[in-house]
């Protein structure tokens, strides 16, 4: 493949190819060694290095959903089964990298054409566009699933776009996402949204505001830091309810997010990184059914993941090489 992928470029680009990096290599490096002498041979580039393949490491995915659509839980005991719709504009899928690597999760995307699948915790994701993924997700029977989800005690949770789906209506009067026109929401929570030609975009970090989110009555409230990231205003009864309290300013006010239901089975935020701080992730699955559920520190896996991932590209590749080419 690297011999033909240099062939069909032009001269020029050829030119800027200053050699190889052999990634994700399985096996005994010695053997591949008559195949990297043959590689410079042919190409009069230098091989600079072969970099193994890594297993379970704990990475972020850029923007697209990860390969395994289903992560088991890894623990004995206890487990809770998570399930997000993979809408066909799905954003901000990191969301759920801290829930994939909870070793007492089982987690699911559920793809077009397949049946929604039975769960403890259905989250609704953000969206780049939200009235299209409302209407594939009543096209693929979702409305019926979750309808018979919550009648029989799930719980329900709405991250940016995926909030504004619970509610009563979406109105996008200036085209934002397509033709200006409204849509009818799920109608699980008494608000309206209007898209809005304006971005709302900041870093946020405030608490859960479910009663007992710790677990521990001397714990105080489940942190949480995340972002919102979303063209659209939400109003309506629901709101008195929130979902989490938000610092505001530097004196100690806070202002309130999202909402929860009256039953206590829905909650819906415009925060994402919901699931990061360990708090949070922990809190959460326990109001979503998992009693004994832990405090997985997800940052520190993925910085643990980074450092073997450098430490090891350290010592695979020919520093001297590629600093070379890179001066």
């Amino acid at each position: 493949p690297l011999l033909g992928t240099l062939a069909c470029l032009s001269q020029s680009e050829r030119a800027r190819v200053k050699g190889f990096v052999i990634n994700r290599f399985r096996g005994d490096r010695t053997l591949l060694e008559p195949g990297l002498a043959w590689l410079e041979q042919q190409t009069g580039k230098p091989v600079l290095g072969v970099v193994p393949y890594l297993h379970g490491l704990t990475l972020d995915a850029e923007d697209m959903l990860p390969g395994a659509v289903h992560s088991g839980a890894q623990a004995a005991g206890e487990t809770l089964r998570v399930v997000v719709p993979a809408l066909p504009h799905i954003s901000n899928h990191t969301d759920f990298d801290a829930l994939r690597a909870h070793p007492q999760v089982d987690f699911t995307y559920v793809r077009t054409g397949e049946a929604p699948a039975a769960a403890d915790l259905v989250i609704l994701p953000g969206s780049k566009n939200v009235r299209d993924d409302l209407a594939w997700l009543r096209a693929q029977g979702w409305e019926t699933a979750l309808a018979r989800h919550l009648r029989y005690g799930g719980r329900v949770i709405g991250i940016c776009g995926g909030m504004q789906m619970l509610g009563r209506a979406i109105a996008d009067p200036h085209g934002v996402e397509g033709e200006p026109g409204a849509v009818e929401g799920f109608g699980w929570l008494d608000y309206e949204t209007v898209l809005t030609r304006e971005k709302t975009l900041k870093n946020v970090t405030g608490a859960l505001a479910l009663e007992g989110a710790n677990g521990h009555a001397d714990a105080g409230p489940a942190r949480v830091a995340g972002y919102e990231i979303h063209m659209g205003e939400t109003r309506g009864r629901a709101l008195a309810s929130p979902a989490l309290w938000l610092a505001e300013g530097d004196d100690g006010a806070t202002r309130p997010d999202g909402a929860r239901s009256a039953d206590g089975q829905i909650l819906a935020t415009y925060v994402h990184g919901l699931f990061d701080t360990p708090q949070a992730c922990a809190a959460l699955l326990r109001w979503a059914g998992l009693a004994q559920a832990r405090a997985v520190d997800y940052p520190a896996l993925r910085e643990a993941s980074l450092e073997r991932l450098a430490d090891t590209l350290a010592a695979s590749l020919d520093l001297e090489k590629v600093f070379g080419v890179i001066r």
